[in-house]
């Protein structure tokens, strides 16, 4: 039997919103030359950042196995995204029901004992980063990535790799040529990358590129604008306790209602709010109520608004998650696709949500000033999908209780973050 060939395979994917138009990139490697033996990327339509890379992965293992079809091969996985790496190790669980068809997949490539997988920084992965972005920057063009075209490689030139006599081509645009026929064969009739291809309305519109600069584009009229308001303080507020959507529903304590009073008497005075939406939770209801009644509007409720349903954890402090569900907790501050122990939602299954729930509201309100009452995920996440954000930066924003943030709408889809957690009015 014919010694197992050593290869590398490192791979990527990133999403511009998280979700949002998608891609991936793969290397193949061989380790004692330093020879590229095939590249491949894909632009993928509008998916997370998690997806992306599950889908890099698959396509660097995919073209390991069209490389060396009938060869014994020690494959090392490098990737920048612990995630894949712990769950592809067996050291995490594969919890979110998006990733599990994914890991299957990855995973019945080739035998799980000719692969391993090891974490690296993301400045170590830049040659399937760089992948990865070129096919984003191409599906947004409307194209598809070209090998020929790839500016990718790695930092320093790799050692030149001796003449082989035979076996598979050493240069990475055949390579991922070969890699691209196979991986499409392999693709069911009437699917894209991530599955279904949507038609009609819901289809993601790739080819459009927003224009960006303050004279790209002509006038495109009034945005749509979001008066971002978190609802005012309820009993568990001050004590800093996870209230979600999954436990109880409280209403404002005494001080809530004074700042909801406060809000109101602040809108009324700029005279800027045209409509008001709110989460269906009670706290949202009654915040919105107060300014309704000052400014003579009506409530429309939106159930994408809802805070996130933190399952187990609702009601507790952040110190009794740790002591009693300190693993989860753990996996959920590491990663979006993570969920709240007994059935919670991941943070990125909030951002879908949310999103789907901003796109109807910037059509139903194009051109108007809408005041979004709603809780601090479903903030943050407008804020960070506006910014292009990583799903980290959501811990790294503070939300007081009755804040306003603003964002703005334009008609080329380029939004515009105005305010973030003003309290003035409060004062």
């Amino acid at each position: 039997m014919p010694a197992a060939r050593r290869l590398v395979v490192e791979a990527d994917g990133g999403s511009r919103g998280n979700p949002g138009p998608a891609g991936y990139g793969a290397v193949v490697i061989d380790p004692d030359t330093a020879q590229t033996l095939a590249e491949a990327a894909e632009y993928i339509g509008v998916a997370t950042n998690n997806v992306a890379e599950y889908r890099g992965l698959i396509a660097g293992l995919t073209a390991v196995r069209e490389l060396f079809p009938d060869t014994p091969v020690r494959v090392r996985v490098r990737m920048d995204s612990k995630l894949v790496v712990e769950q592809m190790s067996g050291r995490w669980k594969v919890k979110h029901p998006g990733m599990k068809p994914l890991a299957e997949e990855a995973a019945r490539i080739l035998p799980a004992s000719s692969v391993t997988y090891e974490w690296i920084p993301r400045a170590e992965n830049k040659h399937a980063d760089r992948l990865a972005n070129e096919a984003m920057d191409a599906g947004t063009r409307g194209r598809s990535w070209d090998p020929a075209a790839s500016t990718a490689g790695p930092e320093a030139p790799r050692t030149p790799a001796p003449p082989e006599p035979a076996g598979p081509p050493g240069d990475a645009a055949a390579g991922a040529a070969k890699v691209r026929a196979a991986m499409a064969a392999a693709r069911p009739s009437g699917t894209g990358p991530s599955g279904p291809v949507p038609s009609g309305p819901a289809a993601p519109q790739a080819a459009k590129t927003p224009q960006v600069g303050w004279g790209a584009a002509p006038d495109l009229g009034a945005p749509a604008t979001f008066v971002l308001l978190r609802h005012g303080e309820t009993a568990l507020t001050p004590e800093k306790r996870f209230s979600g959507s999954g436990g109880s529903d409280p209403g404002l304590s005494g001080t809530g209602r004074h700042q909801a009073a406060r809000a109101a008497d602040a809108f009324a005075a700029r005279g800027t709010v045209q409509e008001i939406v709110s989460s269906p939770l009670r706290r949202c209801r009654e915040t919105a109520q107060a300014v309704a009644d000052r400014l003579g509007l009506r409530v429309v409720v939106e159930e994408g608004l809802r805070e996130t349903d933190f399952g187990a954890w609702e009601g507790l402090t952040f110190g009794e998650v740790r002591e009693r569900f300190g693993p989860d907790l753990s996996d959920w501050l590491a990663s979006p696709e993570a969920a709240p122990t007994g059935g919670g939602e991941s943070f990125t299954e909030v951002a879908e949500r949310v999103s789907a729930t901003r796109d109807r509201l910037i059509t139903r309100y194009a051109g108007r000033t809408v005041l979004v009452v709603t809780h601090v995920t479903p903030i943050k996440t407008l804020v960070r999908l506006a910014l292009g954000a990583p799903p980290e930066s959501l811990f790294r924003m503070e939300l007081s209780p009755a804040s306003v943030s603003t964002v703005a709408y334009y008609a080329d889809g380029n939004p515009s973050v105005r305010v973030l957690n003003d309290t003035s009015h409060l004062s």
